[in-house]
C-alpha cells in the first residue's frame, strides 16, 4: 500500500477526543479508532475544570488537528468526584455541539477494563471513593460486565466476588486495586494489574468498540449522593435559601 493510500485508510477510521476528568487525575486523549496519536495527563484531586481545555488544546496541537475534525467525543461518566464528572460531561457536550461530533459515555470501570488484556481469569475493577467504600464492578476474561457496579465497604468484598466467582481466580485492577487486594487476602488465586488506574486511554479504547453503535447521551454514574456542605450561618434554621 502506498503512503498516500495508508494515508487515507487512517482517515476512514474516526478521530476520537477522550478525556477523564472523574478520577483522581485530568487525562486527554486523542486517537484515530484506539489507537493514540497524542495524550497528556495531570494528577490533581480538584481543579479538573480549568485544567481540562487548555490541555485538549495541547493535546490538538501536539497531533496537529483542529477540534473542528473530531467525529467523536468521548468522556467519562463516572464514577468518581462529583464536581469532575459534571465538568467532564459539561465540556464534552460543548465540543460535540461544535464539531459536530458524536457524542459517547463511557463508566470509569469499562475505561479500566478495556486496556486489560484478555484471559480466562475474571477482573474485579475497584476505583477509589474517596471514601471508606470501594466502588466496584466485575467483568468476565473478555472484558464484558458481570453484574452492576456498587459501591461496598472492604468488609463485604470477600463475599460478594465470592458469591459471583465461587473459588475461581480473579485479577484486581483499578486506582483501589491494593486495598481491593487487601480485603480479599483470605482468597487465593487473587492477583492485581500494574498501571490499571482510569485514564483517558481507557476512554478512548472503550469508545472505540462502539463507534458503530448507536448514539447515547451520557450519563453521570454516581454510586452514591454527593458530598453536601450546609454553610454555618444556615445550620439549624430549616435549610439553605
Amino acid at each position: 500500500m502506498s503512503d498516500r493510500a495508508a494515508s487515507g485508510a487512517s482517515r476512514a477510521v474516526p478521530l476520537v477526543l477522550a478525556f477523564d476528568t472523574a478520577a483522581s487525575a485530568c487525562s486527554v486523549a486523542l486517537g484515530r479508532g484506539a489507537t493514540i496519536i497524542a495524550r497528556e495527563r495531570r494528577e490533581m484531586r480538584h481543579g479538573h475544570a480549568e485544567a481540562l481545555l487548555p490541555m485538549i488544546d495541547r493535546v490538538t496541537a501536539a497531533a496537529e488537528l483542529d477540534r473542528r475534525e473530531i467525529e467523536i467525543v468521548a468522556v467519562s461518566t463516572g464514577p468518581g468526584g462529583f464536581t469532575g464528572i459534571r465538568a467532564g460531561l459539561a465540556a464534552a457536550h460543548g465540543l460535540a455541539l461544535a464539531a459536530r461530533a458524536r457524542l459517547v459515555g463511557v463508566t470509569s470501570f469499562a475505561a479500566v477494563a478495556a486496556l486489560i488484556a484478555k484471559s480466562d481469569a475474571a477482573v474485579l475493577v475497584a476505583l477509589d471513593s474517596r471514601r471508606e467504600d470501594l466502588y466496584v464492578q466485575l467483568f468476565d476474561g473478555g472484558g464484558d460486565p458481570r453484574g452492576e457496579p456498587q459501591a461496598l465497604l472492604p468488609a463485604a468484598l470477600d463475599r460478594f466476588v465470592g458469591e459471583a466467582l465461587g473459588r475461581a481466580p480473579v485479577q484486581i485492577a483499578g486506582d483501589a486495586a491494593a486495598a481491593a487486594a487487601a480485603a480479599l487476602v483470605s482468597r487465593e488465586g487473587v492477583s492485581t494489574i500494574a498501571g490499571s488506574t482510569p485514564d483517558a486511554g481507557g476512554v478512548l479504547a472503550a469508545a472505540a468498540g462502539r463507534i458503530a453503535g448507536p448514539d447515547s447521551r451520557p450519563r453521570p454514574l454516581y454510586l452514591r449522593p454527593p458530598d453536601v456542605s450546609v454553610p454555618k450561618s444556615n445550620r439549624g434554621t430549616g435549610g439553605v435559601p
